[in-house]
């Protein structure tokens, strides 16, 4: 029986799990990843690091399946999307940290872009918006920091992680990313699919540190692993191999997955759909030269809005109580909670705003602000979910989701209410790497065939009242940010 590796390389963990041909999980084995903070705003890893806890996972997942190297016919890669590393070809070391997808450190160089009447063509070619959010700013922040160090840029390559991990676990012999992470650099022409020539020599980033292009589903190489020869055939962006892991073949389907962030997408089919309401057009895959797309809307904290209240505020001992603390209160008491820590996404993309409390009475206890924060979660959410169906013109039954904050049933109840949809909760709480290693198995033609049992949530007979008071809390507050942004 064919085994498949798949990598799940994320932003506070690295994974790796073994697949049988039935979608079975025969191992897993996960690290944690140090995220540091040099400077407000500023967000790194390091890619050395990554790699090396990469490769560990990789070796203790097959010894806890009792297999050897030659019973895993294919490795999957899925990775944290726009996180961006630097490094010298020759020593093989990054000349800095990963800067990671959450850093805003390039407000000025959006900035300067923007004033340069940039956003039109980046739009009309890429189907991002200029943020800081894209890997593009990243690479020119390097750029400018390889200068200072005096470093030659034709000794330089740049990647997004799984570039990174692919380059040395095929030891140094492969410098290639897939569409999907390309689409994601804010350089790659999605419609001509080849990095865009015009807008690189318009932001002064030499096409010789990019890596080559290949489908989601091809030939990566060889990894070497414990002097083991193991075919890669899969690299996916971890939003989209989640929405290939749930089967969202057909046009209209959406996904979302709970985890640090939130990442909503839509699978538009052969069409790039232009979004009139903030949100991105983006590749979801590319198999055997066919290019599928899809809309995306990007919240930038959920997961770790839990983390907040329990790491700053200490209102939390684990995050997993935030649910029983939450269903203490009948409600939010008045409190809304919009948590901008690194401005706001999809779709206002304000860089630049503030998270806000607002509505504290001298009766606000601990628990309405963790309700308020599960709601801040669901409503970023809708907002994305509202801004989708106007540009798809589909209108949504129900949303498939995945992640760390589907096993929160109260927040589940909360955004099937507040969406007014239904929630169908994956089973498997590890799509993301399912869809890697279904990708992979596709290349090589193994068949995965899967257990689609999903949880149903569905809205509330009480939910209209529920979701017409807690939207215009909502929308007062969002009001009241645009206002300070002014």
């Amino acid at each position: 029986m064919p085994y498949i590796l798949s990598i799940d390389s994320g932003t506070t963990t690295v994974r790796a799990l073994i697949y049988n041909h039935m979608a079975e999980i025969i191992a897993i084995s996960q690290q944690e990843i140090t995220l540091y903070y040099p400077q407000q705003g500023w967000v790194e890893q390091d890619a050395i690091e990554i790699y090396e806890k990469q490769l560990a996972v990789c070796i203790s997942a097959l010894e806890k399946a009792n297999l050897s190297w030659d019973q895993i016919a294919t490795i999957g890669i899925a990775n944290q999307r726009e996180t961006t590393v630097m490094w010298d070809k020759n020593t093989g070391m990054p000349i800095y940290n990963a800067i990671v997808w959450q850093d805003n450190r390039t407000l000025d160089i959006c900035d300067s872009w923007k004033n340069k009447k940039l956003q039109k063509e980046v739009m009309s070619k890429t189907g991002l918006v200029i943020d800081t959010y894209f890997s593009a700013t990243k690479i020119k922040w390097l750029i400018a920091y390889a200068t200072k160090q005096q470093l030659a840029l034709k000794n330089l390559l740049v990647g997004t992680i799984d570039t990174w991990l692919i380059w040395n676990l095929t030891q140094r012999e492969i410098h290639a990313t897939d569409t999907s992470n390309a689409s994601r650099t804010m350089l790659y022409n999605i419609h001509t699919h080849t990095w865009d020539i015009n807008l690189c020599q318009m932001m002064n980033i030499p096409t010789s540190l990019l890596p080559e292009v290949k489908n989601s589903a091809d030939d990566y190489g060889f990894a070497i692993i414990n002097n083991n020869k193991i075919k890669i055939n899969s690299s996916i962006g971890d939003q989209q191999a989640a929405l290939y892991g749930h089967s969202c073949y057909a046009i209209g389907d959406t996904k979302n997955t709970y985890g640090t962030g939130c990442f909503i997408l839509m699978n538009t089919g052969k069409q790039a759909v232009k979004s009139n309401n903030g949100l991105l057009t983006t590749i979801a895959w590319t198999i055997q030269g066919e290019t599928t797309y899809a809309l995306e809307g990007s919240v930038f904290h959920a997961g770790s809005v839990i983390q907040w209240l329990r790491d700053e505020l200490k209102i939390l001992q684990t995050a997993d109580e935030s649910e029983r603390i939450a269903e203490t209160v009948s409600d939010n008491g008045g409190v809304v909670f919009v948590p901008a820590f690194s401005g706001l996404g999809s779709p206002y993309w304000k860089a630049d705003a503030k998270g806000i409390i607002t509505g504290l009475q001298r009766s606000t206890s601990y628990a309405h602000i963790v309700r308020a924060a599960l709601e801040s979660i669901a409503l970023q959410n809708n907002d994305v979910l509202r801004a989708m169906q106007y540009d798809s013109k589909y209108s949504l039954s129900h949303l498939k989701v995945d992640g760390g904050g589907t096993q929160n049933t109260l927040m589940m109840q909360m955004q099937a209410d507040i969406a007014a949809c239904e929630m169908h909760i994956s089973q498997n709480k590890e799509i993301t790497s399912l869809g890697a290693a279904k990708m992979a198995a596709l290349y090589i033609g193994i068949s995965i065939e899967e257990n689609k049992n999903n949880m149903i949530i569905k809205p509330s007979t009480t939910s209209k009242a529920y979701r017409e008071q807690v939207l215009l809390q909502w929308q007062k507050a969002i009001a009241s940010i645009m206002r300070d942004l002014q």
